[in-house]
C-alpha cells in the first residue's frame, strides 16, 4: 500500500471513529444548551412539594408528562424538549435555589411554575434574561416583571371575581386568608369586586399560613356573617340579600378551615360558603363526599372553563398516555391546567423561530414581546404581551388576561353557575386601589 493510500485509509478511520463517538455522545446536542435544528431546549418547572403549607406537585408532574408527549411527537419545532423540575419548598431560599438551577442548566425559560416568593426567583432570572412563562399568579412580581408572561390574571382577578359573585348574593362577607405578604393584597382585591356591586367591604380575618387550628377564625367568620342586613339597592328593589357569606382562600388549608367552621356552626346558620379555584377543586369535592360533600352549593371563581369542558380533552389525553400513573397529575387541578397552558404557549412560540435558528432565553423573551397573539385552544383568550396589550391595573401591569368564570358545586360537580357568563375583571381592578 502506498503512502497516499495509507493516509487516506487512516483519514477514513478517524472520520468514522469521530462519527461513531458523536452518535454515542450526541455531538451538536448540548444538554441544557440553546438548540438549533435538532438540538435540545431546556426549560424548568418548579413548585412546592412536601411542605406544611401549599403543595403543587401536579405542576412538575404535568410538565414531565408534557415533555414525554412532546418528544414522542418530534419535540418543539424539531427540538428535543428537556424539562427540569425543582422543589421550591415554599421558602424564599428554595425559590432562589430553583432559579439558580435554571440558570446553571442554561434553561431558555421557566414554565408553568408556582411560588409566592416572587422577589426571590425573579431577580436571578431577570439578570440572565430568562423568561417566566405562565406562573400560577400568587406573587405580585409575576404581574410586574418585564420578563414575566402570565397566562391568567392570578389571585387578583380571582379575588375581584369572587367579589362580583358574592356581591350579588350576600348581605355581608367575611374573608379568611393567610397572614402573609401575598395574603395582604387579597382583601383589597375582593373589596374591589364587592364595591362594584355596591357592597360593604369584607371582614378581613387572618390565619397563620401553616396553622392546623382555625377555631378562632371560624368563630370570627360566623360572628361576622350571622346578622342580616340589606344594601340600599336591595331594599329599594324589595329584594333583600339576607345571607351572610364566608369565603376562604387558604390553598390546601381551606378544607381544614371549613371543617372547623362546620363544627363551630352548631346552630346551623349555614352561611353561603365560597372560595376560588386552587383552594377548592373537583378532587376536593370528590374526596369529601361528592354529592354529600359539605362543599355542595359552594360558589367558586376560576380562570378557566369547568374541568368537564371538552376543551380540556387534549390535556386529559396527554395525562392518560404520558403521566404513567402519577397520581399527582389531576386534570381537574388548576395547577396542572396552568402548566398545560403555559407549555402550550411555549410550544407556539418555539414554532415561530426559523427552522435553523438558535433558541435562547433572550430570543424567547423577544419573541414573546413582539409576537402576534398566541392561541391556547380556547382555554383562555388569545394571549399577547406586547406593550399595547398591557392593562392599567395599579400594581399588576402585566395582566393581559382578566377573564374569570363563575362556578357552583352542584350534585357533587363543579359546573358553570346558572345565569352567569365569564367576565373580564380588568375594568374592576383598574378602579381598585393599589394592592401591593
Amino acid at each position: 500500500m502506498t503512502t497516499s493510500h495509507r493516509a487516506a485509509a487512516l483519514s477514513r478511520t478517524l472520520v468514522a471513529t469521530a462519527v461513531g463517538a458523536c452518535l454515542v455522545a450526541g455531538c451538536g446536542v448540548v444538554p441544557g444548551g440553546p438548540g438549533g435544528s435538532g438540538g435540545t431546549i431546556t426549560v424548568m418547572t418548579f413548585a412546592p412539594e412536601e411542605t406544611k403549607a401549599t403543595n403543587m406537585p401536579g405542576m412538575p408532574g404535568m410538565a414531565k408528562a408534557y415533555e414525554r408527549w412532546a418528544n414522542s411527537k418530534g419535540g418543539l419545532g424539531g427540538h428535543k424538549l428537556r424539562v427540569l423540575t425543582c422543589n421550591e419548598k415554599n421558602t424564599p431560599t428554595g425559590a432562589a435555589d430553583c432559579a439558580r438551577k435554571a440558570i446553571a442548566e442554561k434553561a431558555v425559560a421557566v414554565v408553568g411554575s408556582y411560588s409566592q416568593h416572587g422577589r426571590a426567583f425573579m431577580a436571578p432570572l431577570e439578570a440572565e434574561g430568562i423568561p417566566f412563562i405562565g406562573g400560577y399568579g400568587v406573587s405580585s412580581e409575576e404581574f410586574q416583571s418585564t420578563l414575566s408572561y402570565p397566562v391568567n390574571g392570578g389571585q387578583p382577578v380571582l379575588l375581584a371575581g369572587a367579589g362580583h359573585q358574592l356581591g350579588k348574593a350576600c348581605s355581608q362577607v367575611a374573608l379568611v386568608r393567610p397572614d402573609t405578604l401575598a395574603g395582604d393584597s387579597l382583601p383589597v382585591l375582593l373589596n374591589a369586586g364587592l364595591k362594584a356591586n355596591k357592597m360593604a367591604e369584607a371582614n378581613d380575618i387572618r390565619a397563620a399560613e401553616d396553622t392546623a387550628d382555625f377555631s378562632a377564625q371560624a368563630r370570627e367568620a360566623l360572628a361576622n356573617t350571622s346578622g342580616t342586613k340589606e344594601t340600599k339597592d336591595a331594599k329599594d328593589a324589595k329584594d333583600p340579600k339576607e345571607k351572610g357569606c364566608v369565603t376562604a382562600v387558604l390553598g390546601e388549608r381551606t378544607e381544614t378551615f371549613f371543617d372547623a367552621f362546620r363544627r363551630i356552626d352548631t346552630q346551623r346558620k349555614n352561611p353561603q360558603i365560597s372560595s376560588v379555584l386552587g383552594s377548592v377543586s373537583q378532587s376536593l369535592v370528590d374526596r369529601t363526599g361528592g354529592r354529600e360533600s359539605p362543599f355542595e352549593g359552594a360558589y367558586l371563581t376560576s380562570w378557566y372553563p369547568v374541568s368537564s369542558d371538552p376543551l380540556w380533552e387534549p390535556m386529559r389525553k396527554v395525562i392518560s398516555e404520558h403521566a404513567f400513573g402519577d397520581d399527582h397529575v389531576d386534570p381537574d387541578d388548576s395547577g396542572a391546567q396552568t402548566t398545560w397552558i403555559a407549555y402550550t404557549v411555549l410550544n407556539e412560540i418555539v414554532k415561530r423561530f426559523k427552522p435553523d435558528e438558535e433558541v435562547t432565553a433572550r430570543k424567547v423573551g423577544r419573541m414573546l414581546n413582539r409576537s402576534e397573539p398566541v392561541g391556547t385552544g380556547g382555554l383562555t383568550p388569545d394571549l399577547s404581551w406586547r406593550y399595547q396589550d398591557m392593562g392599567a391595573v395599579a400594581g399588576f401591569p402585566r395582566i393581559v388576561n382578566g377573564q374569570v368564570t363563575f362556578q357552583i358545586v352542584q350534585a357533587g360537580r363543579l359546573v358553570a353557575q346558572p345565569g352567569e357568563q365569564s367576565q373580564d375583571m380588568t375594568p374592576t381592578l383598574e378602579q381598585a386601589p393599589r394592592a401591593t
